[in-house]
C-alpha cells in the first residue's frame, strides 16, 4: 500500500515508514549517549534523575519534528545525499538542540544533560545518515514506487506529463505510460506514450499497474468523446485504483489545478468543510502560539523598532499599516514593521521588486529574516488573522485578481494567515500569473484545512525563516 489516509489527508507510506524508523534510531541514539556518557543505564545515581524513558521519548520526538520542519523526507530524492546530510545536520545540531534547550528551560524535568545530548546527536547523525543512504538508494528502484497508467494523451494528459517529469518532482510513483484514445490527437511526447491495443485489464496485469489516472479531454460520447466505463469498472473490481486527474494533482502535487477545476468538483468532492469545533480549536491554537511567540521574540521586536528609529530619525514611524482583505472579503489594517522609505507608495499600490530601491537598509535585513511580519501577531490576537491561512492581499489587487482568475474569491472563505501553504510551496509572487499559481495552493488549504495541516505548515515555515526561501 503506497498511501495511507489520516485525518482526511493522504500520506505517502515510504516517508511515514522512514519517520517511524528514524524515530526508533533516535531512541537508540539517546540510550547510546547515556551509556557512553555514564557507562551504565541502570545505575545512574543522582547524575541523571527523572524518568529516563520520558526524556528519551521527548528527545526523539523533538528531533523528528525538526527533521520534518526541514523537509528532509520531501527533499531527499531531488537533493542527493549531500543535501540530505546538510538538512539533517541543521535539523539535529541547530534546530533540534535549540528547541530542546528552550524546552528544558520550561520543563527542567525533561533535561537530558549537555554531555548526553551532544553524544546522542552525534550518534544519531551517524545512524540516520547510514539508514538514509540505503533507503534513498533503494528508492531509486521502481519496485518501491506505485505504477501508474494515465488514460489519455491529449491536453489534460500533457499537463500531468509536465508536472511529473520535472527534476524537482519526487513523488512515490512511476508513470508507466500515457495511453492514447480514439479521436484525440496525442500531445504527450512519443517516448511517454504507450502504444498497445489490448484492454485495460490486460495492460494492468502485464505492466503491474497499481493505479489508473483518467485524463480524458472529453468523455461524452454524444460529443465524440471516449470513456471505457466497463473496462475501468473491471479494473476497479480487481483492486486497481482509478483516480480522476484532479484528485491526482491534489494528492501528488498538493495543489488544486485551476485548469481542471469545476464548480461541480468542489461541490461533490471531500473537503471544503467548516464547523464550529474546528473554528474554536483553531482560535485557541492561534492565541496559544501567538502568546508563546510574543514571550520569545519581544526583545527582537524592540531592537527592530530602535534600529528603524536610528536609521531614519526619532520621528520616523516604526509600524506601517496597510489595508488588506480578510475573511469574507472584509477589509482590515495589517501591521508590519516599516521596511521601506516613507511615502513609498505615493504614486499608488506597487508590487515589491527584486532589489527594490524603496527598501531601507534595516528593511532589507528584516524582510530577509521575516521580522517585518512580526507585528501581525497583534492582528492574530485581535482575530483579524489566523496564524495559518492564505496570505491577505490588498483590495486593489484582489479586485483585479477576482476579475481575471476564476474561483479567486473562495480563498477568502477562511481567515487569512501570518503564514500559509502557498508561501511554503511557491516563491514570492509579483503578478497576476503568480497569484493564479499561488491560488492553487490556497485552494488546497481551504479544501483540506485542519489542525494537523496547520501544525505541518507551522513547523515547515521554520525552513523559510532559516534559509530565506521565497523572500523578495
Amino acid at each position: 500500500m503506497a498511501y495511507i489516509r489520516l485525518f482526511n489527508h493522504s500520506f505517502r507510506l515510504p516517508p511515514v515508514l522512514v519517520l517511524l524508523s528514524e524515530w526508533l534510531l533516535l531512541v537508540i541514539s539517546a540510550y547510546a549517549g547515556i551509556w557512553l556518557r555514564f557507562g551504565a543505564i541502570d545505575d545512574l545515581g543522582d547524575e541523571l534523575t527523572g524518568s529516563i524513558p520520558l526524556k528519551v521519548f521527548t528527545y526523539a520526538i523533538v528531533l523528528s519534528l525538526c527533521t520534518h520542519a526541514m523537509r528532509v523526507y520531501e527533499s531527499g530524492l531531488s537533493e542527493g545525499h549531500t543535501g540530505i546530510l546538510l538538512r539533517t545536520l541543521v535539523s539535529y545540531a541547530l534546530l533540534g538542540c535549540s528547541a530542546l534547550t528552550i524546552l528544558y528551560y520550561i520543563l527542567p524535568n525533561l533535561y537530558l544533560g549537555r554531555g548526553v545530548l551532544a553524544i546522542s546527536v552525534a550518534v544519531a547523525m551517524v545512524l540516520v545518515s547510514i539508514f538514509r543512504f540505503f533507503y534513498f538508494l533503494g528508492m531509486g528502484d521502481a519496485r518501491f514506487k506505485r505504477n501508474v497508467l494515465v488514460l489519455g494523451a491529449g491536453e489534460r494528459a500533457k499537463r500531468i506529463e509536465e508536472a511529473v517529469f520535472r527534476p524537482d518532482f519526487h513523488g512515490n510513483i512511476s508513470v508507466v505510460g500515457f495511453l492514447p484514445v480514439p479521436g484525440i490527437e496525442p500531445q504527450v511526447r512519443s517516448e511517454h506514450q504507450l502504444h498497445d491495443q489490448r484492454s485495460l485489464q490486460e495492460l494492468a496485469v502485464d505492466y503491474e499497474i497499481d493505479e489508473i489516472v483518467v485524463a480524458l479531454d472529453s468523455r461524452r460520447q454524444s460529443d465524440g468523446g471516449y470513456f471505457p466505463q466497463d473496462e475501468l469498472l473491471a479494473c476497479k473490481m480487481n483492486g486497481i485504483s482509478v483516480l480522476e486527474a484532479m484528485s491526482f494533482y491534489e494528492r501528488e502535487l498538493q495543489f488544486v489545478e485551476l485548469r481542471e477545476l469545476r464548480a461541480s468538483w468542489m461541490i461533490y468532492s471531500d473537503g471544503f468543510q467548516f464547523n464550529i469545533l474546528r473554528d474554536v480549536l483553531k482560535r485557541l491554537f492561534d492565541i496559544l502560539v501567538a502568546g508563546l511567540l510574543l514571550l520569545l521574540i519581544w526583545p527582537v521586536m524592540l531592537i527592530t523598532a530602535l534600529l528603524i528609529k536610528i536609521e531614519e530619525g526619532l520621528k520616523a514611524p516604526v509600524i506601517y499599516r496597510q489595508l488588506r482583505v480578510g475573511e469574507g472579503g472584509q477589509p482590515f489594517k495589517l501591521l508590519k514593521f516599516r521596511s521601506m522609505i516613507q511615502n513609498a507608495e505615493q504614486n499608488g499600490a506597487q508590487w515589491a521588486q527584486q532589489n527594490d530601491s524603496r527598501i531601507t537598509k534595516v528593511g532589507s535585513v528584516i524582510r530577509d529574516l521575516r521580522i517585518d511580519e512580526l507585528p501581525q501577531i497583534y492582528n492574530v490576537l485581535r482575530g483579524e488573522m489566523s496564524f495559518i491561512g492564505p496570505r491577505p492581499e490588498r483590495p486593489e489587487f484582489v479586485d483585479e485578481f477576482t476579475e481575471q482568475i476564476p474561483f479567486y474569491a473562495y480563498r477568502h472563505t477562511v481567515r487569512p494567515g501570518l503564514m500559509g501553504w502557498a508561501q511554503l510551496c511557491y516563491p514570492y509572487g509579483a503578478s497576476a500569473e503568480d497569484a493564479a499559481q499561488k491560488l492553487r495552493y490556497d485552494l488546497y488549504y481551504v479544501k483540506n484545512h485542519s489542525l494537523l495541516l496547520d501544525l505541518r505548515i507551522l513547523i515547515q515555515t521554520i525552513e523559510v525563516v532559516l534559509i530565506g526561501k521565497g523572500v523578495r
